[in-house]
This record gives structure tokens, C-alpha cells and sequence, in this order.
């Protein structure tokens, strides 16, 4: 008989983290940023990637795992106008936005027999959230058991349209990021972020052969890693999200990386659900929005 459902509070250096266990299912969830830190089964290979060189530090945004990126992704300047247009800073404006840096508060735990959801939330204004002088609410509800399941909701408490960039930024742990295929990508659009932005058709199923960088647009609803190494497929299934991010360092650009071992980008790699470029997030006033995805895997 499996044990019964655990949810636990730990301290991983400075930050404390909620341990969920259920059945052979464990995830670690960080209260700075509603992070997960990692989610897996015993006796297997992770599915999300649990970064051993992370730093769990206040204010320090964690690598790997899956950070909450909002309300931009990646470098402000990067993101469309009415984006940036949303900020009173863009010069000094921290990559992936300002969610990842902030303790959220968990509160709502449900526990069954075959899962556990946990709920975390953040509110928003210019005193907790410098950058972003609007009032939201968010929350990301997490529900751990044989899948992986996270919705991130924003509620906007202001009286005029909200117009923001997010993404659920997972990282995938694989057996050799050169021999895996990603399937659910092959004739959509993207940009690629390496080549100046530029907007390219992807021929074929992607690769990695090298860094790679790329926002991917107009996709369907489930996306997959194929694992001939592992013997699995990760699948990546959405609602409300149309765009994803295609990342990973290689070489050069690994060993430059802080909290990430010289030689980690060969067993990684991110597909990251998104609302970004075209696919940009507008929030009426007074209005909730919601982007999920749910993870699981399955033997080839």
C-alpha cells in the first residue's frame, strides 16, 4: 500500500521550500517566486530538472526548475511595446521580470489520495513590485500526483487593460540534449532570438546542434521530448498559450552562466509555455486571466 499523501515544509539554504510527495511522485516548490524547484518519481530519471548548482538565497532569482517569468520575459527591451509601455523602468530592469524575485504565500492545500494541490499568491503594486505600479493579484496553483499540472492567473485590480509577457519556464531534464527530439514544433513560426529577432519557419522537427534561443508561435496545444536514450516521451499539453520558448546554452554561453555547471546544458533543456510577441497577454479591468500546462511522461 502507498503511503499516504506528504506535504512538507523544508529549508533549502535561505529559502523555505514545500516538499510534496504522492505515491512514487515528488516535487520540491519554492515560496520565493512559487518556484518549482523540481518534480519526479522514484527510481527514474527527473522530469523537471533540479539544478544542483542552484542558490536559494532572498532575492536571488533561482536557475532551473521552473521559474514564474512576469510580467515580461526576458530582457524588457525585448518585449513589444505595449509591454514595456506597462513599466516606469526598462534600463535596470531584471531579466524574466520581477515575479521570481518575491515570496509568495502558500495557502489553499488540498490533499486526495492521488494528488495534492498547493496554492501560491503574490499581490502586486509599486511598493512590492518596483517597475510595475499596478495592483494584480497572481496565483499559481499547482497540483502534484502522476502529472505535473500549474495554473498561473493573474486578476487585475486595476481600472484600465493590463498588457503583459509571461511564461512557465521549465526545464526539462533529458539524457543528451543532442539526441532527443521535440515534437509539435515542426512548420510553426518562430523568432529567432540569436539572429536579431528574426522571424523564421521552422523546417522539419527542431534539433539542438548548438545555442539555441527561439520563440515559437501559433502552436498547438501539446508539445513533447522524445527520449530514445530513457525510453520516454515528456509531453507538454497548455490552455491559453500559443507560443513557447525553444532554449538552450551549449557550450560557450553555459560556462558564462552563474548557478549552472560548465557541462549542464547536455542534460537539460527548456520549452517554456508562454504568452509572449505575438501572443502577448491583455487583462481587462477587473477582469482574471489564466495560462496552464500539464506534464507527464510515458515509455516509448
Amino acid at each position: 500500500m502507498s503511503a499516504a499523501p506528504l506535504v512538507e515544509q523544508i529549508q533549502l539554504g535561505q529559502l523555505p521550500v514545500w516538499r510534496i510527495r504522492v505515491g512514487q511522485a515528488e516535487a520540491l516548490v519554492a515560496c520565493q517566486g512559487a518556484h518549482v524547484l523540481r518534480y519526479g518519481f522514484d527510481g527514474e530519471p527527473d522530469i523537471v530538472w533540479g539544478n544542483p548548482e542552484a542558490v536559494f538565497e532572498p532575492g536571488t532569482p533561482i536557475r532551473g526548475g521552473i521559474p514564474v517569468c512576469w510580467p515580461w520575459f526576458g530582457d524588457l527591451l525585448k518585449n513589444p511595446p505595449a509591454v514595456q509601455a506597462m513599466c516606469t523602468t526598462t534600463a535596470d530592469a531584471p531579466a524574466h521580470g520581477l515575479a521570481r524575485q518575491v515570496a509568495w504565500q502558500a495557502g489553499g492545500v488540498e490533499v486526495d489520495t492521488d494528488r495534492v494541490r498547493l496554492d501560491f499568491h503574490h499581490r502586486t503594486s509599486a511598493e512590492t513590485t518596483p517597475g510595475w505600479p499596478h495592483a494584480t493579484e497572481l496565483t499559481l496553483s499547482l497540483s502534484v500526483g502522476e502529472r505535473l499540472e500549474l495554473t498561473l492567473s493573474v486578476r487585475n485590480l486595476e481600472d484600465h487593460p493590463l498588457v503583459l509577457s509571461q511564461a512557465l519556464h521549465t526545464y526539462f531534464a533529458v539524457s543528451d540534449v543532442r539526441e532527443v527530439g521535440i515534437e509539435g514544433l515542426a512548420n510553426a513560426d518562430y523568432y529567432d532570438c540569436l539572429d536579431g529577432w528574426t522571424r523564421k519557419r521552422q523546417n522539419g522537427e527542431p534539433t539542438i546542434t548548438a545555442e539555441t534561443d527561439r520563440v515559437y508561435v501559433g502552436l498547438p496545444a501539446r508539445l513533447a521530448i522524445r527520449d530514445p536514450q530513457w525510453q520516454r516521451r515528456l509531453f507538454v499539453e497548455t490552455r491559453n498559450s500559443h507560443s513557447a520558448v525553444l532554449w538552450n546554452p551549449w557550450i560557450d554561453k553555459a560556462a558564462r552562466l552563474s548557478q549552472f555547471a560548465d557541462d549542464a546544458w547536455t542534460g537539460m533543456l527548456c520549452i517554456e509555455t508562454a504568452r509572449v510577441m505575438d501572443d502577448v497577454l491583455t487583462v481587462a479591468p477587473g477582469a482574471s486571466a489564466e495560462m496552464a500546462v500539464s506534464l507527464w511522461r510515458e515509455a516509448l
